[in-house]
């Protein structure tokens, strides 16, 4: 199995017939199916990714070409890390940036405390509903389509595991964070909770994906990198 990062792309090059897993750093504003698409298009063969980002996040995402998108969900059961920033005292529907805020409260009366007693309750095996705003399927659909359009659809809790949750810096508003957890974890979901437990209510301002398992986004190839590649190489079509 080859695995291409940046250090090793030139070197290593594509296997066609087996397939590569690639590390990917995805840009804010790109879906993961849009990383997806585009590298379909680079390297006209099958293309898969281990796990999706939200459109307004950035870091990590482990691709997997060829025969080796059989073995996507090796990928998709590793444990996840990422680090970001949870904003008190606003919320959105989507729970990040994605739509506008709903709701506004005063943080005067947010203790250490609080905050401290919000991130134990929030690590270990803890119960989740799926946002709204996802990609999780109700009926064949995407939740988020129904979201889009006021519907809201019940959906029932799931157990997920945050066996890391470091507050790495406290400057109110903002709660910078460090977070590793299981497959499934929504940590937008997270961050509303969050705030919901300190009594002011929260949202999701930043999001970055830095490790999957053993693989890091330090060793990630942009999809610039990628192109200028392929622009010297060719695909496997060319």
């Amino acid at each position: 199995m080859k695995i291409i990062t940046k250090k090793n792309l030139n070197e290593t090059g594509f296997d066609y017939e087996n397939g590569n897993v690639l590390l990917i750093d995805k840009k804010p504003g790109f879906t993961s199916f849009d990383v997806v698409r585009k590298l379909m298009k680079l390297t006209k063969i099958k293309v898969g990714h281990a796990g999706a980002l939200d459109p307004y996040a950035t870091g990590l995402l482990v691709i997997c070409t060829g025969k080796l998108t059989k073995r996507i969900s090796e990928f998709q059961n590793a444990e996840k890390t990422y680090e970001g920033i949870i904003e008190l005292g606003k919320r959105t529907p989507s729970m990040d940036l994605e739509t506008e805020f709903c709701e506004e409260k005063g943080i005067d009366s947010v203790t250490l405390e609080a905050v401290e007693e919000a991130r134990k309750v929030l690590t270990g095996n803890i119960l989740q509903r799926p946002p709204m705003y996802s990609a999780c399927k109700h009926k064949g659909k995407a939740l988020y389509l129904y979201a889009r359009k006021g519907v809201e659809v019940e959906r029932e809790e799931r157990e997920v595991i945050v066996s890391e949750f470091t507050i790495t810096n406290l400057s109110l508003p903002e709660v910078h964070f460090h977070i590793v957890c299981s497959k499934g974890t929504y940590i937008r979901s997270i961050a509303d909770d969050f705030g919901q437990k300190v009594g002011c209510g929260a949202y999701l301002k930043l999001l970055r994906r830095t490790k999957i398992g053993s693989f890091d986004v330090d060793d990630a190839l942009t999809i610039d990198d990628l192109k200028e590649y392929f622009k010297k190489n060719g695909s496997q079509s060319n």
